[in-house]
Order: structure tokens, then sequence, then C-alpha cells
């Protein structure tokens, strides 16, 4: 229970529960309508032992409280985990492993994390999943690159897709000479095996002759106890051609100016990657699982002064 059956995520586990005999805790409308308390209700009354939730859910979780006395273990997917976020759900639920996994519509499940060992590698989402290829490849050259190196992720295997229906430019777009499925997103895999999905291509901002992944800056963002949440988008430049801006949505209470919120990133990442303009809102828009919607950030986009270069 937990993520939506229109979902990828969701779809596989409720498959997953028939396969295997198991008992699945279905969201009713009414439990539906009343939003994270209906759902982690549900889950008490029925001493649900394991749940698949979105990062926002994991979130709420941390602040509700609701006593999970039977539940063992949450596999969160949709989206990016903060690393605090992760930190704080430990802490309230020390006897829950929260697992992180990756996929996609066109792939199903690329990877997941499985015992506890491979739950505390926080940042990672796990390791590549049962009859499931995957190489790392340069975004320029399309060569295959070695532990390590970041790249574009290409999969293959009995689970992946083998094409849109009817449409051989999407396809053409899609797969390489090989068959591999180009998943448009910046990835690495380290010594241990366990992958790191570092952004969506598409998503880069192009600094000068740098590429600049926005949401590794959104983690660090979200790692100051003065932010609550946070996004980074492109902002045009004549002599950069784009630069890093965030959007800030403070804590309660907090008054942290955009001079803190560019010192707190510049302290933690390479100078090309350092932020550049700061702007403060409510609320960053996001989709039902968690992503943020980057086509609305751009309403927060305006003629304004930014920091030297």
């Amino acid at each position: 229970m937990g993520a939506p059956m229109f979902h990828s995520m969701g779809f596989f586990f409720a498959l997953n529960g028939l396969a295997q005999g198991l008992t699945t805790v279905v969201m009713t409308d009414a439990a539906t309508r009343a939003g994270l308390r209906g759902m982690l209700e549900a889950a008490q009354r029925w001493e649900v032992t394991e749940m698949t939730a979105a990062p926002p859910v994991v979130l709420g979780m941390t602040k509700d409280r609701c006593r999970l006395t039977s539940l063992a273990r949450v596999v969160c997917g949709g989206a990016p985990l903060p690393t605090s976020v992760a930190e704080q759900f430990r802490r309230r639920f020390p006897h829950v492993d929260l697992c992180m996994g990756y996929g996609s519509t066109e792939a199903g499940g690329i990877s997941l994390m499985i015992d506890r060992d491979e739950c505390s590698r926080v940042g990672s989402a796990g390791r590549i999943s049962h009859n499931v290829e995957v190489k790392i490849v340069d975004i320029i050259t399309g060569e295959p690159l070695p532990v390590g190196r970041k790249g574009e992720l290409c999969v293959r295997g009995p689970s992946i897709m083998t094409g849109y229906v009817g449409d051989d430019e999407a396809n053409a777009a899609a797969f390489d000479s090989e068959g591999w499925l180009k998943t448009g997103d910046l990835c690495y895999i380290d010594e241990d095996g366990f992958l790191f999905v570092v952004d969506r291509l598409k998503e880069l901002i192009k600094y000068k002759a740098y590429q600049v992944a926005p949401a590794e800056l959104e983690l660090v963002l979200q790692s100051s106890p003065e932010i609550m949440d946070a996004a980074v988008m492109p902002y045009p430049h004549e002599e950069a051609g784009e630069i890093p801006m965030a959007l800030v949505v403070r804590q309660p209470g907090s008054k942290v100016t955009e001079a803190q919120v560019m010192e707190h990133v510049a302290k933690q990442v390479a100078p090309y990657k350092k932020v550049r303009k700061v702007v403060f809102v409510d609320s960053i828009p996001k989709s039902p699982a968690g992503k943020i919607l980057r086509r609305q950030l751009s309403d927060h986009m305006q003629p304004c002064h930014v920091s030297r270069l």
C-alpha cells in the first residue's frame, strides 16, 4: 500500500503481492481523501508490515504520531529522498528499514535496496535488480564509463519495453544501435555496485563549459536547518549562458538571507556549481509522487540582480 496504482512502483508491488500470495491493503476512497493521516491509520489498523511511499509521505511519517509497531519496511521511490528526511525517518522509526528504489514505466524496476546493510547507503538507489543489465555511457561520445564516473544510464533486459507503438522516431531516440534503452538519467555506480541517480540529463544547467545538476544542489540546500524545501533551476545569463538559481522555502521563523543561502552552498560544492541567485517562495510545486514540477518553476523567473561570477 502507499504508492498509487498509476505509478509503476504501486503497480509492481500490487502484482508482487498477488504472485507471492501476500495480503495487500488497498486504500478506500474515504481513506485516500483523508490523505496521509488516513493512510497511516489504515496501516496501524491492519498491522501493515511493508509500505510503499513517495518522499513527501516519508517526510509526513516523521511528523505523525501514529504508532506503526508492525511496520518493518518502507520502500521509497518516485523522486530523490533528501538525506535529512532519511535521517529523520530513521530516528523516528529505528526498527524500520527505509529502502530506496529506482525504475520507470519503460524499464520497470531497475534497482532496489534489499537488506538492512544496503538501506544504510543513504543517497543510493540500491543495487541493480536481477535480470537487468546496465551500463553508464559518456553523454557526448556514448562510450562506456568505468566505476564512479557520471554518465547516462542505459538498461537492457526482459523487463524493458520493446518500444513505443507506432512511433519510429521516438524509438530511434530511446534506443541505441545495440538495443540499450537510454534512460535520460545522469547516474554513476560505485565500487560496491550501488547506483546513484544524480539528475535528469535534460534538467542539467549549462554554466559556461560545465554542466550542473539541480538535484545535487537541492540536496545541499535541504541540508540547511534554515531551509524547509528548495528547488534549483537555470536562469539566463549573458556571459555564462545559464546560472543556478535557487527557489527556497524558509523554515517557520527563519530569517535566512540570500547571501547566507549562497554561502551555505558555496562551502560544499565546486566553484562552478555555486548558486548565484536566490528567490524565497512559499512552496515548491510538486507532483503527488514528490517530483518537482520544473515547468512551473519558470513562473518565478524575472529580471533581477545576480551575484558576480
